[in-house]
């Protein structure tokens, strides 16, 4: 058995309120890991013409409010 199986198990045998203690904490893992993600493209410059397309396209009008 592989390891992501032996947790799969693990996780299906978890009762309702460790399921929900094990979702919540794997939400912030998650959520950390995408921040973390996050920062590195930033600081490489990946996100940079996302920036440009969406400045580009607020300048000509082409945005709406939320």
């Amino acid at each position: 058995m592989t390891k992501l199986e032996q947790i799969e198990k693990a996780i299906s045998e978890l009762g309702p309120d460790e399921l929900r203690a094990f979702a919540a904490w794997f939400d912030k893992l998650q959520a950390k890991r995408w921040d973390v993600q996050f920062e590195q493209d930033a600081k490489r410059g990946a996100l940079d013409a996302l920036a440009e397309n969406a400045l580009t396209d607020f300048k000509a009008g082409r945005s709406r409010s939320l």
